[in-house]
């Protein structure tokens, strides 16, 4: 397992080199707009758990539910309100 990973990080770095400055500006900025948007949808978890802990509903805040609220947004935050109110 550690080989792996070590081979995936040199990868990356060797990818890293071979690339211009404008390239990897652009890889960043888009990392970083992931990121934030994983960041705001577990914001997002958690004051729906503690809203809606009120009424005795539990909304899951895990990895999974974080990923479909940042990839889908407003949709993937019904589904998972679906899930919690339905479930």
């Amino acid at each position: 397992m550690k080989i792996a990973i070590g081979i995936v990080i040199a990868g990356l770095i060797f990818l890293f080199l071979l690339m211009d400055k404008k390239q990897v500006k652009k890889v960043f900025e888009r990392l970083s707009i992931y990121w934030f948007r994983i960041a705001f949808a577990f914001l997002v978890l958690f004051i729906m758990n503690v809203a809606a802990g009120f009424v005795g509903v539990y909304v899951p805040v895990n990895i999974a539910s974080g990923l479909v609220i940042a990839v889908l947004g407003i949709p993937g935050f019904a589904s998972i309100c679906a899930l919690a109110f339905f479930l």
